[in-house]
């Protein structure tokens, strides 16, 4: 029997289950691949927000990876809260030494506007973490955080496109989610560009979202997908997971990791 394809996710834990490492496992799951984790830090959060942070030591995170890598190996990366600017660089210099797809959703807020990196953190991922990216995922916010380049209409996804990729990732996908209309994301390699859109679903039950398409992302690559091709099943996969997303305590709910099971 052939081994199922290994995504590694390098990430923290959301104790309420709706992003983060949960739901980069569940993701995977989905997707047919085999997940694994390195946990960076872990939360106190539930529907409502983030209640408190604990980052875990460089060592720690280095030595699951190691452990992880070392024995059972992996085909895809997927890069998610790092919280610091040592985990930062310590998990830059660990993805450096593999020869694998990597995807970095560069977290910086989560979905109820609570910080998960340090300010401190910002010039590590510009330097160090982003020119290992296959793809980097970042939202709008992310993309003003990064690079001061503010998005507030389709037009201009192309110029925070090209601030991203100034970075050196190979592929930047720009998410337009939190423009009005449709859902409409772009990615590019600064020459190529695909242009993925999908219907705006009115469902506020959308945590995860961000983790979920990354991991998607990751999934697709480890199974041999060309880039476009495993960034488009992931929109498509992820807006099928929002449309699905459902309520869980009181505020904001999650996707729906596994609405193709229920489909």
């Amino acid at each position: 029997m052939t081994a199922l394809p290994r995504v590694l996710t390098v990430a923290g834990s959301d104790s309420g289950g709706g992003a983060g490492i949960q739901a980069d496992l569940k993701t995977m799951l989905a997707l047919g691949v085999h997940g694994m984790s390195v946990l960076t830090a872990v939360t106190a959060q539930n529907s409502l927000g983030v209640q408190d942070v604990w980052e875990l030591p460089v060592e720690a995170v280095r030595a699951q990876f190691r452990s992880v890598v070392d024995d059972i190996g992996v085909s895809a990366v997927k890069t998610g809260m790092l919280a610091s600017a040592e985990l930062v660089e310590a998990v830059a210099e660990l993805i450096a030494a593999t020869d694998v797809p990597v995807v970095v959703d560069p977290v910086g807020v989560s979905k109820h506007g609570d910080p998960l990196l340090a300010a401190s953190a910002l010039d590590s991922v510009r330097v160090k973490l982003l020119p290992l990216a296959t793809v980097a995922t970042p939202n709008l916010d992310e993309v003003a955080q990064l690079t001061g380049v503010r998005v507030a209409s389709e037009e201009e996804l192309r110029e925070a496109a090209a601030a991203v990729l100034a970075y050196g990732p190979k592929w930047a996908l720009i998410k337009g989610g939190h423009l009005p209309g449709e859902a409409v994301d772009l990615l590019t390699d600064g020459s190529e560009e695909h242009w993925l859109r999908a219907p705006r679903h009115d469902n506020r039950h959308t945590h995860g979202t961000g983790c979920t398409l990354a991991s998607a992302i990751a999934s697709g690559l480890a199974k041999g997908e060309s880039v476009p091709a495993a960034v488009a099943a992931a929109k498509e996969y992820v807006t099928g997971a929002i449309a699905a997303g459902f309520a869980l305590g009181g505020g904001i709910g999650p996707v729906d990791h596994g609405w193709r099971l229920r489909a």
